[in-house]
Protein backbone atom coordinates (compact mmCIF):
# COMPACT_ATOMS: atom_id res chain seq x y z
CA UNK A 1 0.00 0.00 0.00
CA UNK A 2 2.61 2.16 1.39
CA UNK A 3 4.81 1.65 -2.75
CA UNK A 4 1.47 2.34 -4.16
CA UNK A 5 0.92 5.69 -2.32
CA UNK A 6 4.55 6.72 -2.93
CA UNK A 7 3.94 6.19 -6.97
CA UNK A 8 0.71 7.70 -6.84
CA UNK A 9 2.30 10.97 -5.16
CA UNK A 10 5.53 11.06 -7.54
CA UNK A 11 2.94 10.74 -10.91
CA UNK A 12 0.74 13.67 -9.00
CA UNK A 13 4.17 15.49 -8.52
CA UNK A 14 5.08 14.55 -12.16
CA UNK A 15 1.96 16.18 -13.88
CA UNK A 16 2.30 19.65 -11.44
CA UNK A 17 6.12 20.23 -13.02
CA UNK A 18 4.77 19.51 -16.13
CA UNK A 19 2.37 21.97 -15.57
CA UNK A 20 3.96 24.18 -14.38
CA UNK A 21 6.48 24.21 -17.34
CA UNK A 22 3.79 25.41 -20.14
CA UNK A 23 4.35 29.41 -19.21
CA UNK A 24 2.32 30.19 -22.43
CA UNK A 25 -0.65 28.91 -21.18
CA UNK A 26 -3.15 32.09 -20.18
CA UNK A 27 -6.40 29.55 -20.27
CA UNK A 28 -7.44 25.75 -20.50
CA UNK A 29 -10.97 24.27 -19.62
CA UNK A 30 -12.13 20.97 -20.79
CA UNK A 31 -15.73 20.16 -20.13
CA UNK A 32 -17.46 16.79 -20.33
CA UNK A 33 -20.58 16.21 -22.22
CA UNK A 34 -22.80 14.16 -20.34
CA UNK A 35 -23.55 10.71 -21.51
CA UNK A 36 -21.17 11.10 -24.12
CA UNK A 37 -23.72 13.02 -26.45
CA UNK A 38 -23.98 16.78 -27.40
CA UNK A 39 -27.13 18.37 -27.65
CA UNK A 40 -27.93 21.25 -30.42
CA UNK A 41 -29.18 22.83 -27.05
CA UNK A 42 -26.36 21.95 -25.02
CA UNK A 43 -23.72 25.33 -25.54
CA UNK A 44 -20.31 25.08 -23.25
CA UNK A 45 -19.31 29.02 -21.86
CA UNK A 46 -15.80 29.33 -21.61
CA UNK A 47 -14.65 32.55 -19.46
CA UNK A 48 -11.53 33.62 -19.48
CA UNK A 49 -8.80 36.81 -18.24
CA UNK A 50 -7.15 39.26 -20.65
CA UNK A 51 -5.04 41.44 -19.08
CA UNK A 52 -1.91 42.22 -21.71
CA UNK A 53 -3.76 43.83 -24.71
CA UNK A 54 -0.23 44.00 -27.18
CA UNK A 55 0.45 40.11 -26.25
CA UNK A 56 -0.39 38.25 -29.40
CA UNK A 57 -2.33 35.02 -28.88
CA UNK A 58 -3.43 31.44 -30.25
CA UNK A 59 -6.93 30.43 -29.32
CA UNK A 60 -7.60 25.84 -29.77
CA UNK A 61 -10.01 23.97 -29.61
CA UNK A 62 -10.16 20.51 -27.70
CA UNK A 63 -12.16 18.06 -28.70
CA UNK A 64 -12.39 14.00 -27.08
CA UNK A 65 -14.33 11.41 -29.07
CA UNK A 66 -14.68 7.82 -28.83
CA UNK A 67 -14.26 6.00 -32.06
CA UNK A 68 -17.69 4.88 -32.15
CA UNK A 69 -18.28 8.56 -33.27
CA UNK A 70 -20.12 8.50 -36.62
CA UNK A 71 -18.82 11.13 -38.59
CA UNK A 72 -15.59 12.10 -39.73
CA UNK A 73 -15.87 15.69 -39.10
CA UNK A 74 -17.10 18.20 -36.62
CA UNK A 75 -18.43 21.49 -37.52
CA UNK A 76 -19.05 23.77 -34.54
CA UNK A 77 -19.69 27.60 -34.14
CA UNK A 78 -18.06 29.63 -31.60
CA UNK A 79 -19.16 33.14 -30.65
CA UNK A 80 -16.58 35.07 -28.85
CA UNK A 81 -17.66 38.21 -26.40
CA UNK A 82 -15.53 41.00 -24.87
CA UNK A 83 -15.80 42.12 -22.04
CA UNK A 84 -18.24 45.26 -22.42
CA UNK A 85 -20.61 42.20 -24.09
CA UNK A 86 -20.02 43.11 -27.96
CA UNK A 87 -19.86 40.27 -30.06
CA UNK A 88 -16.05 40.16 -31.62
CA UNK A 89 -16.77 37.56 -33.75
CA UNK A 90 -18.21 33.79 -35.27
CA UNK A 91 -17.05 31.57 -37.33
CA UNK A 92 -17.68 27.81 -38.45
CA UNK A 93 -15.16 25.64 -38.08
CA UNK A 94 -15.15 21.95 -40.01
CA UNK A 95 -12.44 19.75 -37.93
CA UNK A 96 -11.57 16.25 -38.98
CA UNK A 97 -11.55 13.76 -35.96
CA UNK A 98 -11.23 10.87 -38.63
CA UNK A 99 -9.52 10.50 -42.00
CA UNK A 100 -12.53 11.30 -44.85
CA UNK A 101 -11.10 8.16 -47.02
CA UNK A 102 -9.75 5.43 -44.43
CA UNK A 103 -11.92 6.00 -41.41
CA UNK A 104 -8.64 5.99 -39.18
CA UNK A 105 -9.13 7.97 -36.00
CA UNK A 106 -7.24 11.10 -36.06
CA UNK A 107 -5.74 12.47 -32.91
CA UNK A 108 -3.87 11.02 -29.98
CA UNK A 109 -5.29 8.36 -28.19
CA UNK A 110 -5.38 4.71 -27.75
CA UNK A 111 -7.94 2.44 -27.28
CA UNK A 112 -11.48 3.61 -27.97
CA UNK A 113 -10.38 7.31 -26.95
CA UNK A 114 -9.04 9.77 -29.03
CA UNK A 115 -7.81 13.57 -28.15
CA UNK A 116 -7.61 16.57 -30.84
CA UNK A 117 -6.78 20.06 -30.42
CA UNK A 118 -7.28 22.46 -33.45
CA UNK A 119 -6.27 25.97 -33.68
CA UNK A 120 -9.04 27.58 -33.88
CA UNK A 121 -8.02 31.91 -34.28
CA UNK A 122 -4.67 32.42 -34.83
CA UNK A 123 -2.44 35.42 -33.95
CA UNK A 124 -5.29 37.83 -32.61
CA UNK A 125 -5.10 40.49 -30.09
CA UNK A 126 -7.82 41.33 -27.13
CA UNK A 127 -7.97 44.97 -27.69
CA UNK A 128 -10.13 45.23 -24.06
CA UNK A 129 -8.35 44.36 -20.91
CA UNK A 130 -10.68 42.29 -18.86
CA UNK A 131 -12.92 38.52 -18.80
CA UNK A 132 -13.57 37.40 -22.46
CA UNK A 133 -16.39 34.56 -23.28
CA UNK A 134 -16.16 31.99 -25.48
CA UNK A 135 -19.35 29.95 -26.75
CA UNK A 136 -19.25 26.64 -28.58
CA UNK A 137 -22.38 25.29 -30.57
CA UNK A 138 -22.44 21.88 -32.67
CA UNK A 139 -23.63 22.50 -35.61
CA UNK A 140 -23.89 18.61 -36.97
CA UNK A 141 -26.88 17.15 -38.27
CA UNK A 142 -27.59 14.89 -35.40
CA UNK A 143 -29.13 15.34 -32.38
CA UNK A 144 -28.17 14.64 -29.93
CA UNK A 145 -24.40 13.89 -31.18
CA UNK A 146 -23.50 10.71 -30.08
CA UNK A 147 -19.18 9.66 -29.20
CA UNK A 148 -18.31 13.47 -28.73
CA UNK A 149 -17.22 13.14 -24.70
CA UNK A 150 -15.94 16.59 -23.79
CA UNK A 151 -15.07 19.72 -25.67
CA UNK A 152 -13.20 23.05 -24.14
CA UNK A 153 -10.98 25.89 -25.15
CA UNK A 154 -7.04 26.64 -24.82
CA UNK A 155 -6.07 29.78 -24.84
CA UNK A 156 -1.91 30.51 -25.46
CA UNK A 157 0.55 33.42 -25.89
CA UNK A 158 2.48 33.29 -28.95
CA UNK A 159 5.66 32.42 -28.61
CA UNK A 160 8.12 35.84 -29.29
Amino acid sequence: MRKLLMRVSGLFALMLLLASCDTNRVFEENQDLPENQWPVNLAPVYTFEITDTTQRFNVYFNVRNAVHYPFYNLYLRHYLTAPNGELLNSYLHEMYLMDPKTGEPLGSGAGDIFDHQFRALKNVTFRQAGTYRLKLNQYMRQDPLPGIMSVGVRVEKVAQ
